[in-house]
C-alpha cells in the first residue's frame, strides 16, 4: 500500500504553537511571583535559602526530586507533542478510521517498570534524609528547649535556666569547630499545630498527648520567621514565630536579662493578648 505524504493542518499547527506559548508564559509568571522578595526589614522566608543541617538535607533532596519530576515531563510532554503533530487527524482522513491497536507488552512494561523504580529511588532517598535527621545524636553541649503550641500563641521554656517565653525563640549560633545545635521538645495544650522554621528544618507536628522532637544548628546569626503550618482555628494565621539567632555571649546575656526578677512596673506591661502568658512568665521566672 502507498503510503500518502504528509500535509500539515497549518491551522492545528497554529493552535499548538499558542498554546505552547500561553503555557511557557505562565510558568515564567509564576516562576517570577515566587522568587520575588517583598523589601521588608524581614523577608518572605524560603526554603531555597537554607542556614542549618536539617534544612540543607531537605533542600538538597527537593534537588532530587524536582530533577526526576521534570524528566518525566518533559518526556511526557514531547511524547503528547509528537502524538499530536504526528498522528493528528487530517484533512483527507475524516472518513477513515486510525488504526486499532490492541496492546503491547514492551509498552505495558515500560509504563509499569519505570514508574516502580521512580517511586523506589525516591522512597530511598526520602527515606535516608529521615533517618539522617531524626536519629541525630543530642550532644552535650546541645541547648534544650521545650516548645508548647497553644491557641494562638506559642510557649518556649528553657529547662536548663528556668526561662519562659513567648512567641520569640532565642538560640545560639552553631559553631562548626564547637557545635551547639539546638533541639526542641514539641508539646500541644489543646489541638494540633506545626512548628515550622523554612531556612532551618523541615515542619513537625505538636499532637496532644504526644511529644515530637526536631533541632536544629543554624550557621549564621539574625531573625527567622516561620509559622504554624497546620490550621488550628479561627485565629491560626496569628501563630506567627521569630527565631533569633545570636552568637554564645549574646545569647548568655538574654538568659541573664531573662532570669531576672520581675518587678511590678514591669510585669504591668506585659502583653495582655496572648492569654495570660505575661503572669505565666512572672510566675515562672520567679519561682
Amino acid at each position: 500500500m502507498k503510503k500518502r505524504p504528509y500535509n500539515p493542518d497549518i491551522g492545528q499547527i497554529c493552535r499548538a504553537t499558542l498554546a505552547l506559548f500561553i503555557l511557557c508564559f505562565g510558568v515564567a509568571c509564576a516562576a517570577r511571583l515566587c522568587l520575588a522578595t517583598p523589601q521588608t526589614q524581614h523577608p518572605v522566608p524560603s526554603v531555597l535559602k537554607p542556614e542549618s543541617a536539617p534544612a540543607d538535607t531537605i533542600y538538597h533532596l527537593s534537588f532530587l526530586v524536582t530533577a526526576i519530576n521534570l524528566a518525566v515531563f518533559a518526556v511526557v510532554f514531547g511524547l503528547l507533542v509528537y502524538v499530536l503533530f504526528r498522528f493528528g487527524r487530517r484533512t483527507q482522513d475524516r472518513e477513515r478510521e486510525p488504526a486499532q491497536v490492541y496492546g503491547s507488552t514492551q509498552i505495558e512494561l515500560a509504563w509499569t517498570v519505570i514508574p516502580v523504580l521512580i517511586v523506589v529511588i525516591l522512597f530511598l532517598a526520602t527515606a535516608r534524609v529521615i533517618h539522617g535527621i531524626q536519629d541525630t545524636r543530642k550532644p552535650e553541649s546541645a541547648v534544650e528547649v521545650t516548645v508548647i503550641g497553644h491557641q494562638f500563641w506559642w510557649e518556649f521554656r528553657y529547662p536548663k535556666y528556668g526561662v519562659v517565653t513567648a512567641n520569640e525563640l532565642h538560640i545560639p549560633v552553631s559553631d562548626p569547630i564547637r557545635p551547639t545545635p539546638t533541639f526542641l521538645r514539641l508539646l500541644s495544650a489543646d489541638t494540633d499545630h506545626s512548628f515550622w522554621i523554612p531556612q532551618l528544618a523541615g515542619k513537625t507536628d505538636l499532637i496532644p498527648n504526644r511529644t515530637n522532637e526536631m533541632w536544629m544548628d543554624p550557621r549564621s546569626t539574625g531573625v527567622y520567621v516561620g509559622q504554624c503550618a497546620q490550621y488550628c482555628g479561627t485565629q491560626h494565621a496569628k501563630m506567627l514565630l521569630r527565631v533569633t539567632v545570636e552568637t554564645q555571649t549574646e545569647f548568655e546575656e538574654w538568659i541573664r536579662q531573662q532570669q531576672k526578677p520581675v518587678t511590678s512596673a514591669s510585669a504591668s506591661l506585659e502583653c495582655s493578648s496572648c492569654d495570660g502568658v505575661g503572669s505565666l512568665a512572672f510566675m515562672y521566672t520567679t519561682k
